[in-house]
């Protein structure tokens, strides 16, 4: 791009910078005079142009850029050669970022006067408001953007008299253009549909009517060549199919939102505390990192119950107020017990979905590779792959703004961690726009990968154990008072509590919430016979629930819970739990009283909404060790038992046009979900039990595969209930595992010498899917026509 700069004898001459290197500018946002009146690229180059009327706007641009500090800034009439097509269609595309880049946006309204009214006594409304809601720069199509993208937008009279700015201005700048306060105020333009977009657009018009269109660009992160001469229709064609590719392409790449995964943490943790973790702010570790251009990757790392999850959840909000509204940030929480969000493939998707999602122009990145290869891209084998290359090409482009990258819990990545570890070692280093932050537990294979990265800053909680430990009784203090209030304490109750916990919480928080929560069921005059029975630490706080879960009247029940929560592929619902465990088949309908038996699993679960979390990776770690006590039989047999239970209520529930749509061909995205949904129970086990089948009893089926009893089920559920099946998966937006499904149901079979036909069933079956897999994803019920 080209900026302007005033010399100290008021001249202005241009200077070409890239991307990368512009120095903070300014830029002006304004309406057009006849062509006649403003300056142009060719004025400034032959130095002539200073008796136009446009002149007047690059003084007064120079000179509000020289007051607020900065020498350079940008002005569309002369800032860009139009004479070239090559640069005028970069600069259309680049147009937005131009104006979000901008340190200051300075508007230019000279059909709105304040001098006749310059005077020190305060008007409301201000004399020159009616003249300002009806200025015509709001009812013209590029000054759209103009108003948007940029952070800081302020508004000047014709006399350069200052009249507010984005925010002091709000109330009037929403009811003069109908844009929701929030898309002023900068959130993200993609929070807001395409049609509600589109209308911010009416009123408002343009010289050439493809700019109609063209103007919108930045508005919705595409990018086209302008064709003018095409006309608006052509122009606005062009224009939603790229939104349409776009959207699709986001969508695809979405497996999960993580702002949403950090929300659902911090309310099953009880809220996010500031006081526990404003110690880090002040920390020297944390300041070199965050202060110091070469410091580019932090390792915070610490035992389990530390604090570490929520630790970034606060570093995660002090950087959004701390930084600036073009800086991106993007998060993500590895948890080891939902396998949608245990491996590298699914940091790198999380990652990217919430860049893309602040700065929309980053997608043509992904797109080069989705336009050709859908959303097989992000799942298929060579997903890894791409995605790293896609990745590293974003963190190389020139437009990306300065970047936060923070990875949790890297020891709950369970799939491909090495190469995790080895992709943040490498792209650590690779732009100086772009700092990392990661935690995980005191693993050494993690501290040897990560100790080849140069320019790392490691934060060991165990180090900082005098800061950890007043963050820990911060938060000893609030859940304390919580506990007094809700179980009426008296003093002497309160202040033993507090001791007891003080003395025995080892700086660990999770330690502090267990037992509080256990506090929580036990009677107030019962209170302080029970605190002895809260031994310090972790694993003896586990192994007390245990032997309480053990001692209970509902032991097996609860075991068999624990069981199948440890070895599901993601938290199931509650609704899920009363399909894959028989005895609360009846309580389908009955939700307060499976909250009530989740609640005697000791504090091993915690509910969110209808879905059953473990409360820590600690706890399922802990089951695992204790696994003859929950898997009295193995981990296989459990697994044996889930594709067994899952057979059976498919079986029983897939049936025909589960969603009522009612008509063939009915797009997928506009199907709504039923309530109640018919799917709700077996959800679950529609994407899962080939996995759980897959997982039984290795020993044995790795010699025999699928033994005949099950492959006749098998056999019988594929005959009757495919298509069924088919339907479910599409409902789910499931289909890609149906496909992999059938690949390893067909391997199992394979080691059979005496199912050729059953063998023949599910290869048919597969390429079935593999040949319909596009109808099925548009088109649910068109599936179970075929």
């Amino acid at each position: 791009m080209r900026l302007l700069r005033r010399s100290n004898t008021g001249e202005f001459s241009l200077t070409e910078v890239g991307d990368e290197a512009s120095p903070p500018y300014a830029i002006l946002s304004h309406t057009w005079g006849a062509d006649t009146e403003e300056v142009t690229f060719e004025d400034l180059t032959n130095g002539t142009g200073k008796d136009k009327t446009g002149y007047e706007k690059i003084r007064f641009c120079g000179e509000r850029a020289r007051q607020d500090g900065l020498q350079y800034f940008w002005i569309d009439t002369c800032c860009i050669n139009k004479a070239n097509d090559a640069e005028l269609s970069q600069a259309i595309n680049s147009m937005f970022r131009w104006y979000r880049n901008a340190t200051r946006c300075y508007v230019y309204l000279s059909d709105v006067s304040s001098s006749p009214f310059d005077t020190n006594e305060v008007f409301n409304p201000p004399p020159w408001e009616l003249d300002f809601r009806k200025s015509r720069w709001f009812t013209r199509g590029w000054t759209l953007q103009e108003l948007l993208a940029p952070g800081s937008v302020e508004f000047f009279s014709q006399e350069w008299k200052r009249l507010g700015d984005k925010g002091s201005l709000k109330q009037q700048i929403h009811e003069i253009t109908g844009i929701p306060d929030s898309a002023l105020q900068g959130a993200p333009l993609s929070q807001f549909s395409v049609n509600e977009r589109l209308s911010w657009k009416e009123r408002r018009h343009t010289k050439l009517e493809e700019d109609k269109a063209y103007s919108l660009l930045g508005i919705f992160g595409v990018y086209i060549s302008p064709i003018y001469g095409e006309g608006t229709g052509g122009a606005f064609k062009r224009l939603l199919d790229e939104i349409g590719k776009l959207e699709k392409c986001i969508q695809d790449l979405r497996l999960t939102d993580p702002r949403d995964d950090k929300k659902r943490i911090e309310e099953t943790k009880g809220g996010l505390l500031e006081d526990s973790y404003h110690w880090i702010l002040e920390n020297s570790d944390f300041q070199r990192w965050r202060d110091d251009p070469q410091s580019r990757l932090l390792w915070i790392k610490g035992d389990p119950g530390k604090g570490k999850t929520m630790l970034l959840c606060g570093i995660v909000n002090e950087l959004k107020k701390s930084t600036v509204k073009t800086d991106l940030l993007s998060c993500f929480f590895c948890q080891a017990t939902d396998s949608r969000i245990n491996n590298a493939t699914a940091v790198l998707r999380g990652l990217l979905y919430l860049l893309v999602d602040q700065q929309p122009s980053l997608v043509s990145h992904i797109r080069k590779k989705h336009d050709h290869a859908g959303k097989a891209l992000f799942e298929d084998a060579n997903a890894w792959v791409a995605l790293s290359e896609i990745f590293t090409n974003i963190l190389q482009d020139s437009s990306l703004n300065s970047t936060y990258l923070i990875v949790d819990a890297l020891d709950e990545c369970e799939v491909d961690l090495p190469k995790l570890l080895d992709f943040i070692v490498q792209k650590s280093c690779v732009s100086s726009r772009v700092k990392w932050i990661v935690s995980s537990r005191n693993w050494p294979d993690i501290e040897e990968r990560l100790e080849m990265a140069g320019h790392k800053v490691r934060l060991c909680l165990e180090l900082n154990a005098e800061s950890v430990s007043t963050a820990v009784g911060i938060y000893i203090r609030h859940k304390v008072l919580q506990l007094a209030q809700r179980k009426k304490y008296d003093d002497k109750t309160r202040d033993a509590v507090l001791d007891h916990l003080s003395s025995h919480a080892n700086n660990t928080f999770l330690w502090v919430a267990l037992v509080c929560q256990n506090l929580g069921k036990i009677p107030r005059w019962a209170t302080l016979a029970k605190l002895d029975a809260f031994p310090p630490g972790l694993n003896s706080l586990y192994e007390r629930m245990m032997q309480q879960i053990c001692d209970s009247d509902y032991a097996d029940l609860c075991k068999r819970i624990l069981a199948l929560i440890a070895i599901v592929y993601r938290p199931i619902t509650l609704k899920e739990l009363t399909s894959l465990v028989e005895t609360l088949e009846d309580m389908a309908d009955d939700l307060e009283s499976l909250r009530e038996i989740i609640g005697l699993c000791g504090s091993f679960l915690a509910i969110r909404g209808d879905t059953v979390y473990f409360v820590h990776q600690s706890a399922k770690d802990f089951l695992f060790t204790e696994a003859n006590k929950i898997f009295p039989s193995g981990t296989e047999e459990a697994h044996y038992a889930i594709f067994s239970r899952s057979l059976q209520v498919m079986s029983r529930t897939l049936r025909r046009d589960m969603y009522n749509v009612g008509a063939l061909g009915y797009p997928i995205d506009q199907v709504k979900q039923p309530d109640p949904d018919p799917l709700a129970a077996s959800r679950y086990s529609s994407i899962y039990w080939v996995d759980h089948l897959h997982d039984w009893n290795s020993n044995s089926f790795v010699n025999h595969g699928i033994d005949s009893q099950d492959k006749g089920a098998i056999e019988n559920f594929i005959r009757k209930k495919y298509l069924y099946w088919l339907e479910a998966l599409s409902l789910c937006r499931s289909m890609s595992e149906g496909v992999l499904a059938m690949a390893k149901l067909n391997a199992l079979a394979q080691r059979r010498a005496d199912a050729p036909s059953f063998i023949k069933l599910l290869q048919d079956a597969r390429l079935f899917i593999m040949h319909h897999i596009q109808a099925i994803q548009n088109s649910p019920l068109q599936t179970a026509a075929l």
